[in-house]
């Protein structure tokens, strides 16, 4: 019974501290792509000053995200596939699931895309003689 025990708080511990990275990681980008949107809000009233519409400064802003997102994906996988032999001595052999990688992957987009998403709405909703203004 004491080794299921430990097992079980490993496990949590494990969970706890991933959860609270997942949290920190969506802040940290949220900030940055807010500071990025702040600082190109001039760039964005000229463009839809010339034409264009709020969905396409909308995609603009997810574009940028997603490529720093993607880098960052391909890393952790990477890293996440060396570190699995280590790792699995912890988790019994399933940190080489495809499914769980599959699943943190998609968590993380998502995550991300939620992080984005408030300050790709601003960027798309800014009207284009007040960005001229902006400093």
């Amino acid at each position: 019974m004491p080794e299921y025990s430990y097992a079980r708080l490993v496990s949590g511990m494990f969970a706890g501290f991933s959860f609270l990275a997942l949290a920190l990681a969506a802040t940290g980008l949220f900030s940055v792509v807010s500071y990025t949107v702040a600082q190109r809000t001039n760039e964005f009233g000229i463009r839809m000053a010339l034409g264009a519409n709020g969905l396409e400064v909308l995609k603009l802003v997810f574009r940028s995200t997603a490529t720093s997102v993607i880098g960052g994906l391909a890393g952790g996988m990477a890293l996440s596939l060396v570190l699995s032999k280590f790792l699995s001595q912890w988790a019994e052999g399933s940190s080489q699931s495809p499914i769980l990688f599959i699943a943190a992957t998609v968590l993380l987009i998502l995550t991300a895309a939620f992080a984005a998403l408030v300050p790709a709405r601003r960027a798309s909703s800014i009207d284009p003689m007040e960005a001229l203004r902006y400093e």
